[in-house]
């Protein structure tokens, strides 16, 4: 099976390589602006050349695509960058490509052609607010072989804080092949990350006929249908105090903005503090994100079928009260990796319908109730007797819903784009594309 997929490494580059790298990613980020304010001129001299009655086919063009940005670019660079050989030209190009793939999601959410929330249009990328990061796609892209050192284009050789043998096997073996490396700076360290194709050995789950659903909580990070409960560790509110405490300290600080909103030169104190709340923040995210890939990866490998609840975490999130448990939860997050890793495992993975009823319904008779309050943790049939905890009941009725429809997909829908990976949606009344 032929995948694409990420090795993310940190790096540990010397004070010369720091600069080296905050260069090519403020590159990317004035190539970005200097593309955005060729097109908002574009536009605007567009619009005044209707007014002079000028013809469509008259009208001047603005550099759209990521091509037309590169022949601008090459055209100017010498004039608006004079220092634009210090960096690679990747770094310039990782910019414009940004610009290119902001400028077709904005058309395309503006013609309707893009599902979510509208896009707006591009904005320009302020120096201290925007992340650094760039993208190589050409030159010298390796892994060195003592497996601690990266090569990067104009960058040279750095160091890294981890081995790289994982992807290092693949290179060596010839089933993997680097397509691109972004170098990202977050939380007070710089990371590279490997964009490859893997050539992966097909595997399946241990128990390849089982089935499990999970409904997903806040009290309980999951629980499974066959009783297990997976706590949920709740690493923000863990941090909670020393976010805090990093908050306070931070407002004391003098900052970039006066109290009437003006600008300023922020103190060295304001720049430690700052520094030292984003690797809070960063902290709690790696300890989420490496919980969340613990428990996808044992359900992926074990499960045949992974049913889960379609949730409307958007919606959640407007609750004021759950709003920071559901996100510190990530439940998004765990439906989003068990897509591609029960695929990668030869399973699949069944999302039940929004208004399907997993806790409401009795998972031994079938009766559904009427009302059910979120604070009954406790579910009891009034038609059949039975008492089980609610969680356990409503995986238990996710478990069922997966062979309940699995027909009904294979024989009304026939077999979809989706039916043997993730995205299976069974409703009650047979299936929905």
């Amino acid at each position: 099976m032929k995948v694409v997929r990420a090795y993310r490494y940190a790096l540990d580059p010397t004070l010369a390589q720091e600069g080296a790298l905050a260069s090519h990613c403020g590159a990317a980020r004035f190539a970005f602006n200097w593309g955005l304010a060729l097109v908002k001129a574009a536009l605007d001299q567009r619009e005044a050349e209707k007014t002079y009655g000028i013809g469509r086919e008259l009208l001047t063009e603005a550099p759209w695509s990521l091509p037309a940005l590169r022949r601008a670019w090459n055209t100017a660079k010498g004039a608006v960058a004079p220092w634009w050989a210090d960096n690679s030209k990747e770094a310039y190009s990782s910019g414009l490509d940004g610009l290119a793939r902001a400028l077709k999601n904005w058309a395309a959410s503006r013609r309707g052609e893009r599902k979510g929330k509208p896009v707006g249009f591009p904005r320009f990328k302020a120096k201290h607010r925007t992340i650094l990061s760039c993208r190589f796609t050409t030159g010298v892209i390796r892994l060195e072989t003592d497996r601690r050192h990266v090569t990067l284009p104009r960058l040279g050789t750095i160091r890294t804080a981890e081995s790289t043998r994982k992807l290092a096997r693949h290179l060596e073996r010839g089933t993997g092949r680097i397509l691109s490396a972004t170098i990202r700076h977050q939380g007070g360290r710089w990371f590279v990350a490997f964009t490859c194709a893997i050539d992966r050995a097909d595997r399946a789950p241990a128990r390849p006929d089982a089935v499990v659903g999970v409904d997903l909580g806040v009290t309980a990070l999951a629980v499974l249908s066959t009783g297990e409960t997976i706590d949920n560790p709740k690493h923000h509110r863990a941090a909670l105090r020393k976010l805090r405490r990093l908050n306070r300290e931070l407002a004391r600080r003098q900052g970039p903005r006066t109290p009437s909103g003006g600008r300023r030169e922020a103190s060295a104190r304001w720049r430690t503090t700052k520094a030292a709340l984003g690797k809070a923040h960063a902290r709690v995210a790696g300890r989420r994100r490496d919980g969340l890939h613990q428990l996808t990866s044992r359900l992926a490998a074990a499960y045949g079928t992974v049913v889960v609840e379609d949730l409307h975490v958007a919606g959640m999130l407007a609750n004021r009260r759950l709003a920071r448990a559901v996100a510190d939860a990530g439940m998004a997050e765990v439906r989003r990796q068990l897509a591609y890793k029960t695929t990668w495992r030869g399973g699949r993975l069944v999302v039940a319908d929004r208004w399907f009823a997993s806790s409401k319904t009795c998972s031994a008779c079938g009766a559904v109730k009427a009302k059910l309050a979120l604070s009954e943790r406790t579910y009891a049939c009034i038609a059949c007797g039975l008492v089980l905890d609610r969680d356990v009941n409503a995986a238990r009725n996710l478990a069922a819903l997966a062979a309940r429809y699995e027909h009904d997909v294979a024989q009304s829908c026939g077999e979809t784009e989706n039916a043997r990976g993730a995205g299976v949606r069974p409703t009650r009344v047979g299936c929905r594309q």
